[in-house]
This record gives structure tokens, sequence and C-alpha cells, in this order.
């Protein structure tokens, strides 16, 4: 336990259920308590990504807390160690991440101190963050866009958290970049003609939800491949992409799923689904009695009218090629039929890299606009 004049933080020691798990997971109700953009997540989504089946524990050490003013829940905070990450960079690095904090610097230094000792003590020299828990699931700080709500599995954090982060010592690493997108808009003609010359074997299927382990398999070996030179690039395991596809079985439309095929060979693919945060946002994190029966209505039945680009990859082989920008286009030209005959309206692509100049082209020249932008920091610690 830490202690700054009437500040407590006290470490989490049960993560299947306790006190401290609940005022951790139930915190940000407090803290967004008059902010009209934040959507209350799912509560039991929360508990189950905090639980110690996630996948992602099997190759991460990982730790939380909770700080507390005069009896009340008044911060969190998390750092993880992610063995993954070492072995593919040999770096000391560990991270922070899932921090929320009453309006408070001396609360928001406190938590990072907390977290850097730890980190410190497990051998780390550098902490980078935030990441929710790692860079294959929700990360990055908010610094742009803080009037319109958040996508599903994006990011919602307070105006001044940046500040304060940089006031303990934190520096910009990388910003990560949302798109937001119509999906009304006629294609380009210079796309017809990318298309025209390079389609040629090429085409686009959805996936067989029968065979859907070894689609998966295809989906993620594309994606290890086509990411495995960007920034902070961590590969998901097996057992990390099978967990994901259960999820999509549930609520991605066969449609919204697409691979991409030259020669009938795998070289591209793309997956859509459908606003989760505007199905829940009025649930308030609960879905017993009856939110279970909303969110399946508005799944199944109303539709949400936005959606969100989650995962996106072309192989190595096809980078930089025009063949690799035809495979983009072909994905989403499919897509944005099956987005509109569902009824959505804007789809959100995200989190596109600053530096990620080809695809910020792609989907500029699709009338997409950045409406969001997020940080990573980072800061040594020894």
């Amino acid at each position: 336990m830490s202690a700054s004049s009437t500040l407590q933080i006290n470490p989490i020691t049960n993560l299947r259920k306790s006190r401290l798990l609940s005022d951790f997971i139930r915190l940000q109700y407090s803290v967004y308590r008059d902010d009209p953009t934040w959507i209350p997540p799912l509560e039991l989504e929360r508990r189950i990504h905090l639980s110690p089946e996630n996948p992602y524990f099997r190759h991460a050490k990982c730790k939380f807390w909770v700080a507390y003013r005069k009896g009340r829940p008044v911060g969190r905070i998390s750092a993880q160690i992610d063995e993954l990450y070492i072995h593919r960079y040999g770096e000391n690095t560990g991270f922070f991440g899932m921090l929320e904090a009453e309006k408070n610097d001396e609360t928001v230094g406190m938590l990072l101190k907390t977290a850097e000792d730890w980190l410190k003590n497990m051998g780390m020299t550098k902490v980078m963050g935030p990441f929710n828990l790692s860079i294959n699931q929700e990360c990055g700080m908010l610094v742009e866009g803080f009037d319109t709500p958040p996508s599903m599995m994006m990011a919602h954090t307070k105006p001044w958290y940046p500040q304060a982060v940089e006031a303990c010592g934190y520096e910009k690493e990388k910003d990560l970049l949302a798109y937001t997108m119509d999906t009304d808009q006629e294609q380009p003609p210079a796309i017809t003609r990318i298309l025209e010359k390079t389609a040629t074997g090429m085409r686009t299927r959805g996936i067989d939800r029968s065979q859907l382990a070894g689609e998966m398999d295809i989906i993620f070996g594309i994606f290890n491949d086509a990411w495995s030179e960007n920034w902070g690039f961590v590969p998901f395991t097996r057992e990390e992409y099978l967990e994901i596809g259960q999820t999509m079985k549930f609520i991605a439309d066969n449609r919204l799923v697409r691979i991409a095929e030259i020669d009938d060979e795998p070289a591209a693919f793309i997956v859509v689904l459908p606003n989760i945060n505007e199905a829940i946002c009025d649930l308030n994190g609960r879905l017993l009695p009856f939110g279970w029966l909303k969110l399946l209505w508005r799944l199944k039945v109303r539709h949400p009218s936005t959606g969100r680009v989650l995962l996106m990859g072309v192989i190595k082989k096809y980078r930089d090629t025009l063949t690799g920008a035809a495979l983009a286009y072909n994905l989403f030209s499919d897509i944005s039929i099956a987005v509109r005959e569902l009824g959505i309206k804007s789809l959100e692509l995200s989190w596109i890299l600053e530096d990620n100049t080809i695809m910020r082209r792609i989907i500029e020249s699709l009338g997409g606009r950045e409406y969001k932008r997020y940080r990573i920091y980072g800061k040594r610690i020894s």
C-alpha cells in the first residue's frame, strides 16, 4: 500500500471476485458521470477481460491497483510485462494501462509511480502506455476528438489526462489515428481503373462458419504477416485469436468478414463489426435483467447505424505494390455493399499508425477523414 496525505493505493490480489475488483471496474462511473460522450462498458465483458482465463495472461504478468481517498475509490491503474514483446524486441519494456482518476495531479502521479516501481522491481527499464491490456486490445490515450462517443474497443479518456501524464515525465512515442467515412459514397474513377487493371485471378469471399477455426487461422496468418514490421507489433497467439473468433461468431454478419485471394492464395482480409457501443449506450453496463434482450434485438433486428473496421491486412508480398492497393480497394468495395445492406451509414477505421502513409492515402482516397487521435507515451525508469 502506498499513501500520500489521504490517498491510499491498494493492490488487487483476487481477479475473480473482490470488492477491489468491483471498485476497479466501476470507477469510470464516477470519473465520467458528467461526460455525455462516454459509454459505460458491459461489466460482464470487463470481468471476462480481467479474469485469469483471458489468454493474454498466459504470456504476460500483470498487476492492478485501486486508489482510495478517505475510503472512496478515486483512481486505478494496471502494469503489464508481456513476455512476447520482450522476446520479439529484446527490450526490458513494461506497460501501464487502464488509467483512470479523479481530477487531481497527485492521484495520477502516485498511480503512475506505483506502476513504475513494480515494473522497475521486475527488471524493466522503460514503460509505455496506456495499453488496456496489450497493443492488440484497447490502447492509446485520447488527445483529439473528445466531442464524439468512442467506437467499440476504442478508448475514451478525459481531456486533462495527457497534460497530467506528461507532467510525470512521459513523452510521445506514437500517435494512433481513427478515421470515419460515410458508406454511401461513390467509388472514385481512379480506383475503378486500378481494379480493372488487377482483376485477373483476384477475388474476395466470405468465411465458412462451419470451418471457423480454419478460417481464423487464415485470417490471423495474414494479420501476423501483414503487421509483422509495424511499430510495437506483437503477434496474436492462437488462443487469443480463436477467442476473438467466438466473439465474431456471435456479433458479426458473414458479409462483414471477407478474405481476398489471388489465384486461390489468401492475400488479404477485412473484419467489420457493428458498433456494439451504439447498442449498449443506455444499458448502464448491465445485461440483467433485460439488457441482453435489448442488445440482441439491436444487433440482430434493428442493426446499429455505425460500424468499425476492426482488423485489416495485406500480406507483405504485395506491400507497396499496385496489387496490394487493389486488394485493399476490392475488400472495401465489397464491404461497402454489405454495410449498406445492413443499414450501416458510417464506418470507423481504426486504429492507423500516424506514419502508415500508404494506408492513410487509401482511406483518404475513399473519403475517410481523421476524427480522433490517440497517443502512446513512454518513459525511462532506470
